[in-house]
């Protein structure tokens, strides 16, 4: 199941940024489940991470290969997430960078290994190590599609943005992909997320942009609060068109980042559309909360509420549990009075209560659309934040009883 259309975008290469695919047969014999990425020399890149205490052994390699030489390469595998894999997991992923340096003339530090499937189970390496020079060989700068279908496990459909635009009369383009459907919950980004473009950017501004992007979009989104091990975000800036964004106009760099923060949040919400089992794509939207932080708990409380989103799969408009949900958020001193609650533009509650003009045919319409928008005015203040979610269906039982058979 998914939300929406499968319409993939057309991916507008990256000058600087080539990409290549090959079956090392992890999971299932024949399947491209190998994405090697190579960044021209002089580019940089930038990432966050999970925050999972067992987060996985190529996390932790990347992490610190990331502190070190400029990175040159990004290598990713599924069908295994070499997470609760211990010294044996590290030694591992060190000798996936190993074999990529060697294959690309590098330093092992100048790879960046990522891994995505079960967890606890030891890595097949050799396989891995067995199909690295396939991948080598079939980089290209116009590898992005295979590569989004080559990074998929549970997802039913690849996941990518692109846009360019002109800045200082020169066109930059900036194109990602990312892959995800469960174990959603952020605590930095949500699964795998890659995005190049070809502008000149500094490490500084750079990480800091990646980090911004993240924030406003994996950071934003929820399937079933779980937060996956192996969770990791990239930016890459090859700086091929010599472009320097330090030096362009207050205004042009404005357009750049938004433009960014545009692919970031277009891959995120991409995620949510194709939830493992997801029939609905659902906004949850609070303002006038006293800051953002409480704006927050109580959209995630409402989103990761199993009562609301098994309410929404089955188009029922019992609007008592979204309530409960908003009065268990632990917001200090709530005033349930001052509250206003929304389905798209119907106003369900008000006064403590339900609002008079409500009716439950108003509430059926809204709930019965595979969009649905939850609107929760706590009326104390300006702050406002958005998180994006799913419902619950049967079908997500279904795929995570049956992830390891």
């Amino acid at each position: 199941m998914a939300v929406g259309e499968d319409c993939f975008p057309i991916m507008h290469p990256v000058p600087g940024f080539r990409l290549g695919t090959a079956s090392a047969g992890i999971k299932k014999p024949g399947r491209e489940d190998l994405v090697l990425m190579a960044i021209a020399p002089g580019g940089r890149a930038a990432g966050v991470f999970t925050q999972n205490a067992f987060c996985a052994a190529p996390v932790q390699l990347a992490k610190a290969h990331l502190a070190g030489t400029a990175t040159r390469y990004l290598v990713t595998n599924t069908g295994n997430a070499n997470a609760g894999t211990g010294k044996s997991g590290r030694i591992n992923a060190a000798r996936v960078c190993e074999k990529v340096a060697e294959l690309g003339d590098v330093e092992p530090t100048a790879v960046l290994p990522f891994s995505t499937g079960v967890i606890g189970e030891p890595l097949p390496v050799e396989k891995i190590l067995a199909a690295l020079p396939y991948a080598i060989d079939a980089l290209s700068e116009d590898g992005w599609t295979s590569a989004a279908k080559s990074i998929l496990t549970t997802d039913t459909r690849p996941k990518g943005a692109s846009v360019q635009l002109t800045l200082a009369g020169q066109s930059i383009t900036i194109t990602g992909i990312a892959k995800g459907a469960g174990m959603i919950k952020p605590n930095m980004a949500t699964m795998l997320a890659y995005v190049a473009t070809d502008a000149e950017i500094s490490a500084t501004r750079l990480q800091t942009l990646v980090s911004t992007a993240a924030e406003c979009s994996f950071n934003r989104i929820t399937v079933d609060g779980d937060t996956s091990t192996n969770d990791a975000a990239m930016l890459v800036a090859t700086g091929a068109s010599n472009l320097d964004i330090d030096r362009l106009s207050a205004e042009e760099q404005t357009r750049f980042e938004l433009a960014v923060i545009e692919v970031f949040i277009s891959l995120a919400q991409q995620v949510i559309r194709d939830g493992e089992g997801a029939t609905k794509f659902v906004t949850v939207r609070v303002t006038g909360g006293g800051d953002s932080a409480e704006c927050l708990a109580v959209a995630y409380t409402v989103a990761e509420s199993p009562l609301v989103k098994t309410a929404l799969f089955a188009s029922d408009p019992n609007w008592g549990r979204i309530l409960a949900a908003i009065g268990r958020a632990g917001i200090a001193n709530l005033n349930v009075d001052a509250i206003q609650v929304y389905l798209d533009d119907v106003l369900i509650a008000e006064d403590g209560g339900r609002a008079a003009s409500y009716t439950e045919q108003l509430g059926q319409s809204v709930m019965s659309q595979e969009e649905i928008t939850i609107e929760i005015r706590l009326n104390r203040g300006e702050a406002r934040e958005t998180v994006w979610t799913t419902d619950f269906s049967h079908e997500y039982v279904t795929i995570n009883a049956e992830y390891r058979t």
